[in-house]
């Protein structure tokens, strides 16, 4: 888990009269009634004594925050809880903090960071009912950030603001270090911070939380909760191995050349071929597109160059195909590694010539149109084996794009997992549907054999199986909560090929879904017709 994977709607459950985060009760403040708030400390405590209980609100909320981070999510490293402070900082509406500095060093203690509080809600509170501050006034943040930081590394963090809004500077700006790195330079603003036992209080209510978690789940199974477009899923593309392909495909998408797309079932070739056509000049004419496994090889002939009217029974009149429906856009040829050795031969002289010939006529047509190709097959090894043609290879991989699976590209699990809930509660006609932040770790964790596509089938399952519109870890698949059920155990003793695990994988869907290949196929986001194909190769 990353700091910048929280979502506020994925934290929060909004209820009716009641909001909580992560088990924890909230309650939203006016920014006006609480700047009173602090004026009457003010007032009726003086300043030292307002900054005081301001200071420990603040830390008291960082540590409970911390607390909630630490129980609830699975973080790659310490760095990216402590940067997960900020953002849940960011979230509530504080302030909206930019870190410009973390430095840790776990062995010997040393603890540096530096934060920019831009449109501090506590600085505007002051400047509101106290008036232009002489000293720096974000105690609440300082607070918060000290508590925070102090939670997670298990020593005392202090910051301190060297900057403030609320004296008229541009930002805030505070320095946190721990409490040896800060030396002398501390003592006039240690007293501020303390407090009665706060750690372990916050520790007391964590626990509490732990076991009233456990009970909410049990309640929601006796409940019975968990009971039986254009798409472009290109949003906030995160990890660098999909950007360098969504790269490259903006560059080729300019000229003509011809496109094999590689890559695993279901990790979106068609969709990358759509976006290649329409970031091609092309972009106004038709996309075409055809599964050359879908159809018997006379079938597909016939649709891929048409046919005269009489050439064969039941051609009652001249039909076009594909290609010339395809005139002046692009053409995808889907599965081109399944094609018999003939449809080889005719699609190579469609390549070289760039002319058609339909089915009854002697006269070749003429065309204008931008191919691309797909495969999950390994096409050179095909080459070898006498299967695939070598010379129709080169023609269509003038540029060759490998789609990585969806396991090394884990950075975009959660930005596609939420377009789908996005997508499913248009369709679905849920507007509040919203993913909860419990299921993360469980999307992160689990490889995903059927790439985007099994993502996709996951979310629309959980969607029709949730109770009040948020989907909880107990509606996703059992496989991808509980992977060690029917699944494949990676480990030392049982090293396999890919092709090993992935037959492995549908052999053990099949038999959870009683040999049902319609039932099998939709889990392993995958057509009945591949499924097929799949467990025929395995005889």
């Amino acid at each position: 888990m990353k700091a910048a994977d929280l979502k506020l709607e994925e934290l929060v459950d909004f209820a009716e009269g009641r909001l909580t985060l992560k088990e924890r009760r909230m309650v939203l403040h006016n920014i006006h009634a609480f700047a009173q708030f602090r004026k009457d400390l003010f007032d009726m405590v003086g300043a030292d004594h307002a900054r005081r209980i301001l200071t420990r609100f603040g830390y008291f909320w960082g540590q409970a925050d911390a607390a909630a981070m630490k129980r609830v999510f699975e973080w790659d490293n310490l760095t990216e809880l402590i940067k997960a402070g900020a953002r849940l900082h960011t979230l509530q509406g504080a302030n909206r903090t930019i870190i410009r500095k973390l430095e840790m060093d776990e062995a010997t203690g040393r603890f540096q960071m530096e934060v920019v509080w831009h449109d501090s809600g506590e600085a505007e509170e002051h400047l509101m009912e106290i008036g232009k501050a002489s000293h720096p006034a974000c105690w609440i943040h300082v607070g918060y950030a000290s508590g925070y930081c102090s939670f997670c590394l298990g020593r005392n963090v202090y910051f301190i603001e060297s900057q403030c809004e609320a004296c008229g500077d541009r930002s805030c700006i505070a320095t946190g270090r721990d409490e040896a790195s800060w030396g002398g330079e501390l003592k006039p603003h240690q007293p501020f911070f303390q407090a009665n036992d706060i750690w372990g209080k916050v520790k007391t209510l964590s626990q509490e939380l732990r076991r009233k978690s456990r009970e909410l789940a049990a309640q929601r199974k006796l409940l019975g909760w968990g009971v039986g477009t254009p798409k472009s899923p290109f949003i906030e593309v995160r990890s660098e191995a999909f950007r360098r392909v969504l790269e490259l495909a903006t560059r080729v998408a300019q000229f003509d050349s011809s496109v094999l797309i590689n890559g695993e079932t279901g990790t979106g070739k068609e969709v990358l071929a759509r976006f290649i056509h329409r970031q091609s000049p092309r972009t106004a004419r038709p996309f075409v597109g055809v599964n050359c496994t879908a159809l018997p090889e006379t079938l597909l002939e016939s649709e891929l160059f048409g046919h005269k009217a009489g050439a064969f029974t039941g051609a009652t009149r001249d039909r076009a195909g594909l290609f010339e429906q395809a005139e002046k856009g692009t053409i995808f040829l889907d599965e081109i590694g399944d094609i018999t050795p003939a449809m080889q031969m005719k699609l190579l002289r469609v390549l070289q010539e760039r002319e058609i010939l339909r089915i009854g006529e002697n006269e070749p047509r003429k065309i204008d149109v931008r191919i691309i190709a797909a495969t999950n097959r390994n096409l050179l090894q095909a080459v070898r084996e006498g299967r695939f043609r070598e010379d129709l290879l080169y023609r269509l991989r003038v540029i060759e794009i490998e789609i990585p699976p969806l396991r090394m590209r884990k950075d975009d699990i959660l930005p596609l997992a939420r377009h789908f809930v996005k997508q499913l509660a248009e369709r679905l006609k849920q507007p509040h549907l919203r993913l909860d932040a419990t299921c993360v770790d469980f999307l992160l964790d689990y490889p995903w054999p059927g790439n985007v596509r099994e993502l996709e089938n996951a979310m629309e399952r959980a969607t029709v199986l949730c109770a009040h519109h948020v989907i909880l870890p107990e509606h996703l698949p059992s496989n991808v909560v509980q992977p060690g059920l029917g699944q494949i155990t990676f480990g030392e003793t049982s090293l396999k090929t890919l092709a090993e695990i992935e037959q492995a994988h549908i052999q053990a869907v099949l038999q959870a879904v009683a040999g049902n290949q319609t039932q099998a196929a939709k889990i392993l986001g995958i057509s009945t017709t591949t499924l097929w194909r799949k467990t025929k190769e395995q005889k």
